[in-house]
């Protein structure tokens, strides 16, 4: 199905930075490309929130939506579980009621890399590069059954897993072991001194 048909496809904004009543004490969790850097793909809160009174029309986006940066660091995108808004970098995807059973939410997060790929490959030329939002409208999403889409997630989760423990644990582990080392080889060479000729 294309996206357009499964997901209602919104564009993220910035409230008026003139009206301070919008960034003070703030409750509503607003993405931003940091929140992606800081926290990675799957957020449950933002680095920065805004008043509700800046919320255009009181609606947020809902939880479990997705968002891609459709400018600027094209194809970047995260699963969002909390309402929430987003900049205007992003656009938003949330799944129309009629498909909201037939796709389970991290599926669609790591059906996203395919979508990224291909924004990255199909921008417009202007001032700056965005995405064709036509051609982003027509994207063909699969509906898989619940169960393979379970399958996809369980095998591709691990991955993760993997590669997280590859690139942050491997290196706090070889490092833990070098003290170890050092500790014995200490232990092991230093030798009594004898008492005197």
């Amino acid at each position: 199905m294309p996206l357009g048909e499964v997901f209602h496809i919104k564009n993220g904004y910035t409230p008026s930075k003139s009206k301070a009543e919008f960034w003070q004490n703030g409750s509503v969790p607003w993405f931003r490309m940091d929140d992606i850097r800081a926290n990675g793909r799957v957020l449950d809160h933002s680095l920065q929130k805004i008043s509700e009174s800046s919320v255009k029309g009181g609606r947020l986006f809902p939880a479990n939506s997705l968002i891609f940066a459709t400018s600027a660091t094209i194809g970047e995108h995260a699963l969002v579980t909390v309402p929430h808004l987003a900049n205007q970098r992003f656009t938003n995807l949330s799944l129309k009621d009629a498909y909201a059973d037939r796709y389970v939410d991290k599926f669609l997060f790591y059906y996203g890399f395919l979508l990224a790929e291909w924004c990255k490959s199909n921008t417009t030329k202007s001032s700056f590069a965005s995405v064709d939002m036509k051609g982003f409208r027509k994207f063909q999403i699969p509906i898989p059954t619940h169960t393979e889409q379970a399958r996809i997630v369980a095998i591709l989760d691990r991955f993760d897993t993997l590669t997280a423990s590859i690139t942050q644990g491997l290196p706090r582990e070889i490092a833990l072991r070098q003290a170890q080392y050092e500790h014995y080889r200490n232990r092991l060479l230093a030798f009594p001194k004898p008492d005197g000729p």
